[in-house]
């Protein structure tokens, strides 16, 4: 069974950062690209980014580039969301997915249960 656990989030001022992380376990990690997607209130959800098997090839959205980075540790089964720069559009809850981007935001795309990003001041 696949299991993805998100951590990391909270309060944080526009301007400042957090770095998400999520453990996966249930399948072979190393193999699988990993995405992160958010969901805003009152929203759908909206692919984030992605990250290649090896970690050789990442994909942002247009309104994180430049400010977010996707990471991942295959020995530790860990794929990190690095955010600076937080803006107040950026407030939402964060989950992992496993997959790639084409496929981050489809129903059936096993996803973890999230973690909650407010940027507030």
């Amino acid at each position: 069974e696949v299991q993805l656990v998100e951590s990391g989030g909270g309060l944080v001022q526009p301007g400042g950062s957090l770095r998400l992380s999520c453990a996966a376990s249930g399948f072979t990690f190393s193999t699988s690209a990993m995405s992160w997607v958010r969901q805003a209130p009152g929203k759908g959800l909206e692919w984030v980014a992605s990250i290649a098997s090896f970690g050789s090839d990442t994909l942002y959205a247009d309104s994180v580039k430049g400010r977010f980075t996707i990471s991942r540790d295959n020995a530790k089964n860990t794929v990190y969301l690095q955010m600076y720069s937080l803006r107040s559009e950026d407030t939402g809850v964060y989950r992992c997915v496993k997959g790639g981007s084409i496929s981050a935001t489809h129903p059936s795309a096993s996803r973890g249960q999230g973690t909650q990003v407010t940027v507030s001041s």
